[in-house]
């Protein structure tokens, strides 16, 4: 059976994730054991104690990173894994790109840090915000977006499925064009938790900041295919893995696509490398005859290889 592995991005996190896999798996343990040393403060300790500070952006992005990546090493350590591609949401994007070993687990690290850095110091004042738009189609949201005439900046920022567009920008900007939205049939929209208006040209000043630590990696080339958000597309060289992270921080993230592509590819099982289940709920939204499972715990691990070797 073919599959896919993917990884979750911010908006996935919550406090006491990955305490069963911690215990059960010392791969798991370890993993955490060495960002806890990297990073200066006990990584661990903070997911399954402090919900204030895990949802902070700078301990968010890094947490993410090292749960879906201890989570895929939970799973690796069970048994060979092959997967056609990678791919993941956001941030975790740069998780497939850490298991594809394009970069060390230490300069990941680095990475991901100063990308929160930089995305936060973009919006000090806290004008951001995003929303996810439910029950229009992408062209009616993209086109809502480029008619608004307000002041401030609105944009789609993730595809993430069909009738599930997000919207990045302007505080202002984001709230009144809701309400648009609204009266052109919209089904509903939410407010995500965030601050930060990711995947969209008000951090385009932030990538060209992050292009200098991007700079000073040392990248590889995938060992496993890599789709990025970008276009959805794997990459040729490693200038091309650098331009497509560069990009991503302002360019909308095409998970609808990158999931089709899979299709495309010949996958029909899509396994996500938690924590959470959000991108396992999207891809049944996109295509309900795909099989998507997460993996969050000891169960839902053994019954993913089960399923996949057929056991």
């Amino acid at each position: 059976m073919q599959y896919s592995i993917v990884f979750p991005g911010q908006g996935s996190q919550s406090l006491g994730m990955l305490s069963e896999l911690y215990d059960n798996f010392s791969v798991v343990s370890e993993t955490f054991t060495c960002a806890s040393d990297l990073l200066g403060f006990d990584l661990y300790k903070l997911i399954q104690e402090q919900e204030q500070a895990l949802n902070q952006t700078k301990n968010t992005q890094v947490a993410m990173l090292v749960a879906g990546y201890a989570t895929y090493k939970a799973l690796n350590s069970e048994v060979t894994l092959s997967p056609l591609c990678m791919a993941g949401h956001s941030l975790g994007e740069y998780t497939a790109l850490l298991a594809a070993k394009v970069f060390s687990f230490s300069d990941a690290i680095k990475l991901v840090q100063k990308r929160a850095e930089l995305m936060q110091l973009a919006v000090a004042n806290k004008d951001g915000a995003m929303v996810a738009i439910l029950g229009l189609d992408d062209d009616k949201v993209i086109k809502i977006c480029k008619d608004y005439s307000g002041d401030g900046i609105v944009e789609a920022a993730n595809f993430n499925a069909n009738g599930q567009v997000v919207i990045s920008g302007n505080k202002e900007a984001v709230h009144k064009t809701c309400q648009i939205m609204k009266e052109n049939g919209a089904r509903r929209t939410v407010l995500l938790p965030v601050s930060i208006p990711s995947h969209c040209s008000l951090m385009k000043n932030t990538a060209n900041q992050f292009k200098d630590t991007i700079d000073k990696i040392d990248f590889n080339m995938t060992q496993v295919p890599v789709l990025h958000n970008f276009d959805a597309k794997i990459s040729n060289n490693i200038e091309e893995i650098k331009a497509k992270l560069i990009a991503q921080l302002y360019k909308p993230v095409m998970w609808t696509k990158t999931i089709k592509t899979m299709q495309e590819m010949g996958i029909v099982r899509i396994i996500e490398s938690g924590p959470g289940k959000v991108l396992t709920g999207l891809t049944k939204k996109i295509d309900k005859h795909l099989i998507a499972n997460a993996i969050i715990n000891c169960t839902s691990l053994k019954s993913t290889i089960d399923e996949i070797y057929e056991k």
